[in-house]
């Protein structure tokens, strides 16, 4: 159908891809996809697309742990200075907010080739850029992820054949926050960090590139963006089609869902949002609705063979 939808959109144009039965959202993200000229490539970990942050806010105390088929992640929420003299944790990140911002820092970092981002106004820029303004709310939500991140502390353990490794490390070794009280309008908070230097090394080792356009179009979906990054990171490594189990998928991208009906319900749509902005994808359902198989393709990032008819 994916395939089916793009060739539409190519030859006759959003209008006419419309008429399909396919979900008003995916047609959309599809049509943003394919208009988008900015051409920009982002970067991503690859821990990152094999186990991600949690979606909703958790207490503030409490950590966070996720596991795949060779990952698994543990978060542990950072400590701010407390007005009564004992330290307050802040929570681990999540949502798309922080999302974001984890992309636009590796992205920095790997342009830049180095630890030192700039917060502030190219921040400002590139969330522009990723359609989500930096103003009253969004502001709001930025710095609390901002902040989250700064102090949150990671354990990825990684699994190769027999072996297991543990790597411990901060997200950001140090950064420069904003005195509140002189802060300008639309001000990000925070001014400058430094990527700790575990981090920087294992994204420099093994860096996934993403599409910038994919993720502007996905910008306000947590799972979405998930389901792409990992589908960026797992596709193009294939050798075979590859069945992943029902139970699986729900361990790495649903581990707040009860029922395992719930999170199919929620899963396969946000998999159709990211099939729609990476049309080298194939992914399909089992015939015995075990699971899906996942198809060997090209990275997302390459040349774009596929544009909208105006």
């Amino acid at each position: 159908m994916m395939q089916t939808l793009h060739k539409i959109l190519q030859d006759s144009g959003r209008q006419a891809a419309l008429q399909l039965d396919v979900d008003r959202e995916v047609v959309e993200a599809a049509a943003a996809y394919m208009s988008d000229e900015q051409n920009g490539i982002g970067f991503l970990y690859s821990g990152w697309c094999q186990a991600a942050l949690p979606h909703r806010r958790l207490a503030d105390h409490k950590g966070w742990q996720l596991e795949s088929d060779q990952v698994c992640l543990i978060i542990e929420p950072g400590m701010r200075r407390g007005s009564t003299g004992e330290p307050v944790p802040v929570g681990v990140p999540y949502g798309s907010r922080a999302r974001l911002i984890l992309i636009y820092l590796q992205s920095e970092a790997i342009r830049t080739n180095s630890r030192d981002i700039e917060l502030g106004k190219s921040l400002r820029s590139w969330m522009g850029k990723m359609n989500i303004p930096i103003g009253g709310k969004n502001l709001q939500i930025v710095r609390d992820q901002m902040e989250r991140i700064s102090r949150s502390r990671l354990s990825f353990e990684v699994k190769r054949g027999n072996t297991l490794g543990l790597t411990n490390q901060n997200i950001m070794d140090s950064a420069v926050f904003m005195d509140p009280s002189t802060e300008g309008e639309g001000e990000t908070y925070m001014h400058m960090a430094r990527l700790s230097e575990g981090f920087f090394d294992g994204l420099r080792r093994h860096p996934v590139p993403l599409d910038e356009a994919a993720i502007r179009a996905l910008s306000n979906n947590s799972m979405a963006l998930d389901i792409y990054s990992w589908l960026a990171y797992r596709l193009h490594s294939l050798n075979k089609p590859t069945s992943i189990t029902w139970h699986g998928l729900k361990a790495q991208f649903g581990l707040n869902f009860g029922q395992l009906k719930n999170f199919k319900a929620r899963f396969l749509p946000n998999l159709h949002l990211a099939l729609a902005v990476y049309p080298a994808a194939k992914v399909v359902e089992q015939d015995d609705g075990k699971g899906i198989v996942l198809y060997p393709g090209h990275p997302p990032v390459g040349k774009r063979t596929i544009s909208l008819k105006s």
